[in-house]
């Protein structure tokens, strides 16, 4: 499309509304119009010039507030609807996700499990609409912010009288001696801290043009913040991850490539007593009957020694011992092992004797680690039992077959199967707690539960985030730009002298009555009259018609 010359010699781009130099209205309707419109400064904005191509029909879409806000609005409904229930990382680790929405929550937990909800913030179609958003910032910004600096580099001090007319602050006056009325002018706009240009005894005042600027930089802290946002789902940029770890036992740190291990020397519990702090924590030791005063892991920290081969036990060399307590997590290059929970007491180890059901004899004893079983255990003499199944976590299915829940032995079963001198091919036994079954009959042995052992489980949160000071740049940002367009306002003062007159002629992006008053300071006292506000005026006149009417 071409573009547009004005008669001042300035060429426009197709579609501008009021020359970029002079002010001049280039287009026919906007004549008619008692004021003109100031927005963007009457520029030619992309959205609203091309619409041909498939670019510009994408620009166009997220050029417009309105998408940007329904896109806000829609990820905000998805975001609250992402809070009903939990989310699968913050579920307990003891059954599948598609099992505990439908177990805890009914037919809307499945529902929710479905549509893919428990993991929302990591979605692809949650993803996009955060993208949707920034692109359409992004957009926003370019096809307003471009004009608008193109406009103001651009003015002139010398403006169409058109264009002055049209100013909601507008005013003639006549003055006696014109050279002692602008330097006082001058004098006082310098006081006012207003930056002065001058043409053909012309005068255009202008301060806090940078305040204009503020809602953009409002929108590059939010994409900065979004990019933030949407950085924590790029592998290794930000962990949060829960580790479950047994007092004795050694793991790889998750999310650290295997190269730093634990190891959870103890689990220390301290608990309100009773009676020391029976006053300030009755209540709640009434209620709960324990309430904890301090929990915290004793650990060590190792760091792998070299390369080591697949299934091979690597080695360790020793970093530092340190107690994890809450809020003073084991912090090690951008790592941290923050204190969240425990668990007291779980199952660690059961044993049992194979034992003659008729004479109640024992043929010895073997000890079951519920965490790392053995296929077969030798009893000596002839005597063994073999573990054929192990459900760590039992229940029946649907069909009446055993399965197990999860990977933790909060409720252990076992098919072991018996071999002794006298039945050499074996007798098979089902044992769970408090349960045992012989599917085949009948059997001679049986085996005899003896004793537990427990362990107490500390969980430890792994946390790492890189991409903190992303999300805290973009705040920054963000509110430097709330700053810069609240407590700031673009003000111009246009004077020119037409023949033997004055006009005054006052614009600013907000804060009219300021405006109008600053200016009355400054015209006072010069023989220059002060400009009225022609949309107050016009307000005046129609009430006055109405009444007349009335």
């Amino acid at each position: 499309m071409k573009d547009v010359k004005c008669e001042c010699g300035h060429v426009n781009p197709h579609g501008t509304i009021l020359c970029e130099a002079c002010g001049r209205i280039l287009e026919e309707h906007e004549k008619e119009k008692k004021l003109v419109d100031m927005r963007y400064e009457g520029s030619a904005r992309r959205s609203q010039t091309y619409n041909k191509t498939i670019v510009d029909k994408i620009w166009n879409f997220f050029s417009s507030v309105k998408v940007g806000v329904w896109l806000i609005v829609i990820t905000l409904i998805a975001s609250a609807l992402g809070t009903i229930f939990p989310q699968e990382m913050y579920i307990p680790p003891t059954m599948p996700a598609e099992v505990f929405y439908e177990d805890q929550y009914g037919w809307l937990g499945k529902l929710y499990y479905e549509l893919g909800f428990h993991n929302l913030y990591s979605s692809w179609w949650y993803l996009v609409l955060v993208a949707s958003i920034g692109i359409s910032l992004v957009i926003c910004s370019l096809d307003r912010v471009i004009p608008l600096y193109r406009a103001l580099k651009a003015q002139r001090v010398t403006r169409h009288e058109g264009f002055l007319k049209r100013q909601r602050l507008f005013g003639i006056s006549e003055a006696e001696n014109l050279e002692e009325s602008y330097e006082k002018v001058k004098e006082k706009l310098r006081e006012k801290r207003y930056h002065i240009r001058e043409e053909d005894g012309n005068i255009l005042a202008e301060k806090g043009r940078f305040s204009r600027w503020g809602p953009y930089v409002n929108h590059i802290g939010l994409i900065i913040f979004l990019i933030g946002g949407m950085l924590r789902f790029v592998p290794g940029m930000y962990v949060d991850e829960v580790m479950w770890i047994r007092e004795g036992e050694t793991k790889v740190i998750p999310e650290t490539d295997g190269e730093y291990y634990l190891n959870s020397d103890q689990f220390i519990l301290e608990v309100y007593d009773k009676n020391k702090d029976k006053e300030v924590f009755s209540e709640a030791i009434e209620n709960a009957g324990m309430v904890a005063k301090n929990y915290q892991s004793n650990v060590t920290l190792y760091k792998k020694k070299g390369d080591s081969i697949a299934g091979e036990k690597p080695e360790l060399e020793k970093v530092k011992d340190y107690e994890i307590r809450v809020n003073d997590p084991l912090r090690f290059e951008r790592f941290a092992l923050y204190q969240s929970t425990y668990k007291l007491n779980e199952l660690n180890k059961m044993t049992f004797a194979l034992t003659n059901k008729q004479t109640n004899k024992e043929f010895g004893t073997l000890t079951v680690d519920l965490n790392d079983p053995k296929e077969k255990y030798d009893l000596g003499n002839g005597y063994s039992v073999e573990v054929v199944s192990y459900f760590p976590d039992f229940e029946f299915d649907e069909n009446g077959e055993p399965v197990t829940k999860s990977r933790i032995p909060n409720n252990p079963a076992f098919v072991f199967k018996m071999l002794t001198p006298d039945k050499p091919e074996g007798e098979v036994s089902f044992v769970a707690i408090r349960q045992t079954i012989e599917p085949f009959g009948d059997n001679t042995y049986k085996m005899a539960f003896k004793g537990i052992d427990t362990k107490n489980v500390s969980g430890l949160t792994v946390r790492k985030d890189l991409t903190l000071w992303i999300i805290s740049l973009g705040g920054l940002i963000f509110m430097i730009g709330v700053a810069q367009g609240s407590y700031w306002n673009h003000r111009r003062i246009w004077i020119r002298r037409v023949n033997n007159e004055v006009w005054v002629a006052g614009h600013t992006n907000k804060n009219w009555h300021g405006l109008k008053r600053e200016i009355g300071i400054i015209l006072e006292n010069t023989g220059i009259n002060e400009p009225e506000d022609q949309v107050q005026n016009e307000n005046k006149d129609s009430g006055r018609e109405l009444s007349g009417k009335s």
